[in-house]
């Protein structure tokens, strides 16, 4: 799929140009995260997966993930998740 047929939205732009995007498949609805490396590097963007990309490590980039993914919780909200097995 190109990546103009994505819905996505911005996490993080780095001080060289490299840019991370959430993004998801209208087809699937499957979510994931978008990397475009800067245009002087010459390297093509990718597509990782959610959970690998938060393993990935702690740079910039996740930390903006982790701070959209924590808006979808109201600050007073307290209500219990369920929790698998």
């Amino acid at each position: 799929m190109s990546q103009s047929q994505l819905g996505r939205v911005e996490l993080y732009r780095s001080p060289n140009g490299d840019s991370w995007f959430l993004a998801r498949d209208p087809a699937n609805q499957q979510a994931f995260v978008v990397h475009e490396p800067n245009r002087p590097s010459g390297g093509q963007a990718s597509q990782i997966e959610i959970g690998t990309f938060l393993r990935l490590g702690g740079g910039p980039e996740h930390q903006a993930l982790l701070r959209l993914i924590g808006t979808l919780v109201a600050p007073d909200d307290h209500t219990e998740v369920e929790k698998p097995g």
